[in-house]
Protein backbone atom coordinates (compact mmCIF):
# COMPACT_ATOMS: atom_id res chain seq x y z
CA UNK A 1 0.00 0.00 0.00
CA UNK A 2 1.10 3.55 -0.74
CA UNK A 3 1.59 6.01 2.08
CA UNK A 4 -1.12 8.62 2.45
CA UNK A 5 -0.46 11.80 0.44
CA UNK A 6 -3.56 13.81 1.51
CA UNK A 7 -3.53 16.10 4.55
CA UNK A 8 -5.40 14.23 7.32
CA UNK A 9 -8.76 15.67 8.36
CA UNK A 10 -11.95 14.28 9.94
CA UNK A 11 -12.93 12.47 6.71
CA UNK A 12 -9.46 11.34 5.62
CA UNK A 13 -7.84 9.35 8.40
CA UNK A 14 -4.27 8.07 8.67
CA UNK A 15 -3.08 4.91 10.42
CA UNK A 16 0.11 4.74 12.48
CA UNK A 17 1.68 2.97 9.50
CA UNK A 18 1.11 6.07 7.35
CA UNK A 19 -1.56 4.38 5.23
CA UNK A 20 -4.96 5.99 4.70
CA UNK A 21 -7.87 4.17 6.32
CA UNK A 22 -11.01 6.24 6.77
CA UNK A 23 -12.51 3.66 9.16
CA UNK A 24 -9.75 2.72 11.61
CA UNK A 25 -7.20 5.50 11.04
CA UNK A 26 -6.51 8.56 13.18
CA UNK A 27 -8.57 11.55 12.14
CA UNK A 28 -6.95 14.89 11.59
CA UNK A 29 -8.65 17.94 13.12
CA UNK A 30 -11.23 19.97 11.24
CA UNK A 31 -10.41 23.41 9.88
CA UNK A 32 -11.65 26.46 11.79
CA UNK A 33 -11.09 28.82 8.85
CA UNK A 34 -9.86 28.34 5.29
CA UNK A 35 -8.49 31.15 3.16
CA UNK A 36 -8.08 30.61 -0.58
CA UNK A 37 -6.17 33.10 -2.71
CA UNK A 38 -5.89 33.21 -6.50
CA UNK A 39 -2.46 34.51 -7.43
CA UNK A 40 -1.88 35.49 -11.07
CA UNK A 41 1.12 37.86 -11.26
CA UNK A 42 0.71 40.58 -13.89
CA UNK A 43 2.29 43.88 -14.75
CA UNK A 44 0.73 47.07 -16.04
CA UNK A 45 2.39 49.89 -17.94
CA UNK A 46 0.71 53.09 -19.03
CA UNK A 47 1.79 54.97 -22.15
CA UNK A 48 2.07 58.76 -22.30
CA UNK A 49 -1.17 58.72 -24.25
CA UNK A 50 -2.95 56.95 -21.42
CA UNK A 51 -3.17 53.52 -23.05
CA UNK A 52 -2.77 50.62 -20.61
CA UNK A 53 -0.66 47.59 -21.54
CA UNK A 54 -1.15 44.46 -19.41
CA UNK A 55 0.74 41.19 -19.47
CA UNK A 56 1.18 38.13 -17.33
CA UNK A 57 4.47 37.62 -15.53
CA UNK A 58 4.16 34.08 -14.20
CA UNK A 59 1.91 31.05 -13.99
CA UNK A 60 -1.13 31.18 -11.74
CA UNK A 61 -1.10 29.45 -8.36
CA UNK A 62 -3.51 28.97 -5.46
CA UNK A 63 -2.59 30.05 -1.92
CA UNK A 64 -4.29 28.29 1.01
CA UNK A 65 -4.23 29.28 4.67
CA UNK A 66 -5.72 26.89 7.24
CA UNK A 67 -6.31 27.63 10.90
CA UNK A 68 -7.13 25.07 13.60
CA UNK A 69 -8.69 25.29 17.02
CA UNK A 70 -6.43 24.49 19.97
CA UNK A 71 -5.68 20.78 19.68
CA UNK A 72 -5.10 17.87 22.01
CA UNK A 73 -2.03 15.81 21.26
CA UNK A 74 -4.21 13.04 19.78
CA UNK A 75 -5.64 15.58 17.33
CA UNK A 76 -2.35 17.33 16.64
CA UNK A 77 0.05 14.45 15.97
CA UNK A 78 -1.65 12.95 12.86
CA UNK A 79 -1.25 16.28 11.06
CA UNK A 80 2.17 17.30 12.36
CA UNK A 81 3.78 13.90 11.83
CA UNK A 82 2.28 13.78 8.33
CA UNK A 83 3.84 17.15 7.49
CA UNK A 84 7.24 16.14 8.85
CA UNK A 85 7.13 12.96 6.77
CA UNK A 86 6.89 15.17 3.67
CA UNK A 87 10.36 16.59 4.52
CA UNK A 88 9.37 20.23 4.61
CA UNK A 89 8.77 21.53 1.10
CA UNK A 90 10.53 18.63 -0.64
CA UNK A 91 7.50 16.37 -1.06
CA UNK A 92 4.26 18.12 -2.06
CA UNK A 93 0.97 16.61 -0.93
CA UNK A 94 -2.74 17.12 -1.51
CA UNK A 95 -5.40 18.94 0.47
CA UNK A 96 -9.17 18.78 0.03
CA UNK A 97 -11.00 21.93 1.10
CA UNK A 98 -14.40 21.34 2.72
CA UNK A 99 -16.20 24.12 0.85
CA UNK A 100 -15.29 22.56 -2.50
CA UNK A 101 -15.80 18.87 -1.73
CA UNK A 102 -18.95 18.69 -3.87
CA UNK A 103 -20.55 20.90 -6.56
CA UNK A 104 -23.02 23.59 -5.47
CA UNK A 105 -25.92 22.23 -7.55
CA UNK A 106 -27.36 19.29 -5.52
CA UNK A 107 -28.63 17.56 -8.68
CA UNK A 108 -25.24 17.79 -10.39
CA UNK A 109 -23.56 16.79 -7.13
CA UNK A 110 -25.64 13.59 -7.00
CA UNK A 111 -24.69 12.96 -10.64
CA UNK A 112 -20.93 13.11 -10.06
CA UNK A 113 -21.19 11.03 -6.89
CA UNK A 114 -23.10 8.27 -8.64
CA UNK A 115 -20.84 8.28 -11.70
CA UNK A 116 -17.61 10.20 -10.96
CA UNK A 117 -15.92 9.58 -14.32
CA UNK A 118 -18.90 10.50 -16.51
CA UNK A 119 -18.07 14.17 -17.20
CA UNK A 120 -16.32 13.97 -20.57
CA UNK A 121 -14.48 16.52 -22.70
CA UNK A 122 -16.08 16.77 -26.17
CA UNK A 123 -13.06 17.88 -28.21
CA UNK A 124 -9.36 18.37 -27.51
CA UNK A 125 -8.67 21.77 -25.93
CA UNK A 126 -5.38 23.62 -26.30
CA UNK A 127 -3.31 24.80 -23.36
CA UNK A 128 -4.10 28.38 -22.44
CA UNK A 129 -7.83 27.98 -23.11
CA UNK A 130 -10.32 29.27 -20.56
CA UNK A 131 -13.39 27.34 -21.73
CA UNK A 132 -14.31 23.91 -23.02
CA UNK A 133 -17.37 21.91 -23.98
CA UNK A 134 -18.22 18.94 -21.78
CA UNK A 135 -20.91 16.32 -22.09
CA UNK A 136 -22.86 14.11 -19.69
CA UNK A 137 -26.34 12.70 -19.37
CA UNK A 138 -28.65 13.87 -16.63
CA UNK A 139 -29.74 17.14 -15.08
CA UNK A 140 -27.88 19.76 -13.08
CA UNK A 141 -24.91 21.88 -14.11
CA UNK A 142 -21.55 22.97 -12.71
CA UNK A 143 -22.02 26.30 -10.96
CA UNK A 144 -19.67 29.29 -10.75
CA UNK A 145 -17.33 28.68 -7.84
CA UNK A 146 -17.14 24.89 -8.27
CA UNK A 147 -13.64 23.41 -8.37
CA UNK A 148 -12.59 20.61 -10.71
CA UNK A 149 -9.47 18.76 -11.73
CA UNK A 150 -8.73 16.91 -14.96
CA UNK A 151 -8.10 13.18 -15.27
CA UNK A 152 -5.88 12.58 -18.29
CA UNK A 153 -4.47 9.07 -18.65
CA UNK A 154 -1.79 10.38 -21.00
CA UNK A 155 -0.58 13.18 -18.72
CA UNK A 156 -0.52 12.35 -15.03
CA UNK A 157 1.28 15.65 -14.36
CA UNK A 158 -1.90 17.59 -15.09
CA UNK A 159 -3.00 18.07 -11.47
CA UNK A 160 -3.91 21.77 -11.64
CA UNK A 161 -7.15 22.79 -9.90
CA UNK A 162 -9.57 25.01 -11.84
CA UNK A 163 -12.59 27.08 -10.76
CA UNK A 164 -15.78 27.48 -12.79
CA UNK A 165 -16.61 31.11 -13.62
CA UNK A 166 -19.71 30.53 -15.77
CA UNK A 167 -21.60 27.71 -17.49
CA UNK A 168 -23.48 27.89 -20.80
CA UNK A 169 -26.16 25.36 -21.73
CA UNK A 170 -28.09 24.63 -24.94
CA UNK A 171 -30.91 26.88 -23.69
CA UNK A 172 -28.92 29.57 -21.86
CA UNK A 173 -25.85 30.66 -23.74
CA UNK A 174 -23.86 33.55 -25.14
CA UNK A 175 -22.04 31.45 -27.74
CA UNK A 176 -23.90 28.65 -29.53
CA UNK A 177 -22.94 25.14 -28.41
CA UNK A 178 -25.04 22.54 -30.23
CA UNK A 179 -28.64 23.58 -30.66
CA UNK A 180 -30.93 21.18 -28.88
CA UNK A 181 -28.17 19.00 -27.33
CA UNK A 182 -29.00 19.26 -23.64
CA UNK A 183 -26.11 16.95 -22.70
CA UNK A 184 -23.47 19.48 -23.76
CA UNK A 185 -22.36 22.42 -21.64
CA UNK A 186 -19.67 25.03 -22.20
CA UNK A 187 -17.81 25.74 -18.97
CA UNK A 188 -15.61 28.79 -18.46
CA UNK A 189 -12.93 28.58 -15.80
CA UNK A 190 -9.83 30.10 -14.30
CA UNK A 191 -6.87 29.88 -14.60
CA UNK A 192 -6.14 29.02 -18.26
CA UNK A 193 -5.36 25.38 -18.98
CA UNK A 194 -1.82 24.39 -18.03
CA UNK A 195 -1.70 21.58 -20.62
CA UNK A 196 -3.58 20.58 -23.74
CA UNK A 197 -6.53 18.40 -22.78
CA UNK A 198 -7.43 15.48 -25.10
CA UNK A 199 -10.98 14.39 -25.86
CA UNK A 200 -10.34 11.24 -23.80
CA UNK A 201 -10.02 13.26 -20.59
CA UNK A 202 -12.68 13.46 -17.87
CA UNK A 203 -13.36 16.11 -15.24
CA UNK A 204 -13.44 15.39 -11.52
CA UNK A 205 -15.85 17.57 -9.54
CA UNK A 206 -16.16 15.37 -6.43
CA UNK A 207 -13.52 15.93 -3.74
CA UNK A 208 -11.06 17.79 -6.02
CA UNK A 209 -7.54 17.95 -4.64
CA UNK A 210 -5.09 20.86 -4.55
CA UNK A 211 -1.45 19.79 -4.83
CA UNK A 212 0.42 21.94 -2.33
CA UNK A 213 3.54 22.45 -0.29
CA UNK A 214 4.12 24.58 2.84
CA UNK A 215 5.27 28.13 2.18
CA UNK A 216 7.76 27.90 5.05
CA UNK A 217 10.47 25.27 5.43
CA UNK A 218 10.09 25.35 9.22
CA UNK A 219 6.92 23.80 10.66
CA UNK A 220 6.46 24.89 14.26
CA UNK A 221 3.77 24.82 16.91
CA UNK A 222 3.17 26.27 20.36
CA UNK A 223 2.10 24.35 23.46
CA UNK A 224 0.06 26.18 26.08
CA UNK A 225 -0.03 25.69 29.84
CA UNK A 226 -3.39 23.99 29.32
CA UNK A 227 -1.63 21.20 27.41
CA UNK A 228 -3.22 22.18 24.08
CA UNK A 229 -1.36 22.72 20.83
CA UNK A 230 -1.73 25.79 18.61
CA UNK A 231 -0.88 25.24 14.96
CA UNK A 232 -1.75 26.79 11.59
CA UNK A 233 -0.81 26.04 7.99
CA UNK A 234 0.13 28.30 5.10
CA UNK A 235 0.28 26.45 1.78
CA UNK A 236 0.85 27.20 -1.87
CA UNK A 237 0.04 25.21 -4.97
CA UNK A 238 2.98 23.13 -6.20
CA UNK A 239 2.68 21.56 -9.64
CA UNK A 240 4.98 18.74 -10.83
Amino acid sequence: MAFMDILPDPLRKIKDSGVQNNTTGNAGPGFVTVKLGSNMPTTMTRTNGGRVVLRGLATHNWDIDITYNQLTRAEFEPVYSFLLSRQGILQPFYVILPQYELPRDPVFSAKVLSSPASIDVVNAVASGATNMIITYTGSGIPKPGDIFTITDQYNTNHVKAYMITRTETSTDYNTVIDAGDANKKRIHFTPPLTYTVPSTATLKFDYPKFRVTPKAEVQEYSLGVNGLYQFNLSLEEALP
